[in-house]
This record gives structure tokens, sequence and C-alpha cells, in this order.
């Protein structure tokens, strides 16, 4: 069976695990008021073994929280990116379809599928990106509806032939079919947490 296959199919079965967050989940990231957008909180429950960051490494790199095991590297492979931002396009599939035009434009020679994800509570899409570099790059689009005023991604990187891809993919789609938007009465004055 070919990676692209193999990978696809790895994701497709963990995007139909999708259960509801429980009362337990944390907020992992939070964002103010933005125009019509209200302000924002994102909860989500972290698998064993990862450690959040709202404020530090992920504010570093410009995102609005990551997940990463063990030691920071600052490498983009193994670590869980979530970035949230004001709706500018008007579907959720053209929000897809221009983040694969850009990452094509990129890497001409990549090779891209993509599949639904069943997320309990908001339409989700996933793509696969596998880049000539060796890198594989994994990216779901949520999106929590118009009242909420934003779209929101997952995304993890990490390289083709890591050995401990099948127990990353597990805990990443955890995590996307596990998030929760929801509006934040309690917002700070300024973007994250």
């Amino acid at each position: 069976m070919s990676r692209r296959i193999g990978l696809a199919l790895l994701l497709c079965a963990f995007a139909t695990l999708a259960q509801a967050a429980g009362k337990d989940d944390d907020v992992l990231a939070r964002g103010a008021r933005d125009g019509s957008a209200p302000a924002w909180a994102i909860a989500v429950a972290t698998p064993a073994g990862w450690t959040r960051d709202c404020c530090t490494y992920a504010r570093a790199i410009g995102v609005d929280a990551v997940l990463y095991q063990g030691e920071w590297s600052g490498k983009p492979q193994r670590v869980m990116v979530l970035n949230v931002w004001p709706r500018q396009l008007s579907a959720l599939a053209d929000e897809v379809q221009a983040d694969r035009q850009r990452y094509l434009q990129h890497d001409p020679a990549s090779k891209v599928s993509g599949f639904a994800v069943r997320h309990p509570a908001m339409p989700c899409e996933a793509s696969v990106y596998q880049g000539s570099d060796r890198i594989d790059d994994v990216l779901v689009f949520c999106d929590p509806g118009a009242a909420s005023g934003v779209r929101l991604s997952w995304s993890m990187a990490f390289d083709d032939a890591d050995p401990s891809r099948r127990a990353l993919l597990d805990d990443f789609m955890r995590v996307v079919v596990a998030s929760r938007w929801m509006k934040d009465v309690g917002a700070p004055p300024a973007h994250g947490h």
C-alpha cells in the first residue's frame, strides 16, 4: 500500500472516532473580541505526555497554542499547532482550497489528499500534504459557525519515515475531534492568555 493511501486510511479511521469533549477539558487558548467576532476560547483535553503552551513558544512562533512532547525543540515536526483567525472566506471549503493552492505553489512536487473529519460539534475538513522534502503535514480546518466570527485549524508535521507516526496521528485526531469553541465571557483584553 502506498504511503499516501495508508496515511489517508489511517486518518479516516481516526476521524470517525469523534468524541464529545468532557467537563474536565481545559481552555487551551483565548482570543479577544475582534470586530463582530466575540471573544472566544478553545478547550481540549491534552493527551498524556503532551505539554500545553499558549503563551511562551506558541506566542514566539505566532500561533494561538501548541502541544508538544518532551522538551521544546523549535522544530515543527511532532508539534500540534492551533491557529484561530477572523472569518474572511465565505465557506470552509474555500479556506481548504486556498491553503492547498498556497502549499502547491510552495512545493509543486508534493502530493495532496483530503477528507472530511467527523467532529461532533462543527464541520471540519482535513488535508494531508506529502512534501518533496519528505515531511508530511496534516492540516484540519474547522468552522465553529458564523456566530463565532472565526475559523480554526489544527496542524502537525512529521518526518514521513517517523516510526511514531501512527501514535502521533492517534493523539492528533483525538485533539482535533475533542476541540471545543466557546464564547469567552471573561476574555482578556488582548489576543491569547
